[in-house]
């Protein structure tokens, strides 16, 4: 039991280690990349959009 604990312990301190090393971003950074990626998911997703209702009308005609 008492290894299983060091093996903890171990690890927490591994972890606390390379958290020192991350390169944080800034709150200005955290800032621009966050509207960057919510303007793809936007652009992505009404182009997904757009060919979805236009297979959908070409469906409907396809099938009348």
């Amino acid at each position: 039991m008492a290894a299983y604990f060091k093996k903890i312990q171990r690890f927490l301190h591994e972890l606390r280690v390379e958290l020192k090393k991350v390169n944080w971003p800034s709150r200005r950074e955290l800032t621009v990349f966050t509207g960057i990626v919510i303007a793809v998911i936007l652009v992505v997703g009404s182009f997904f959009w757009v060919l979805d209702t236009g297979f959908t009308a070409a469906l409907k005609l396809i099938l009348r």
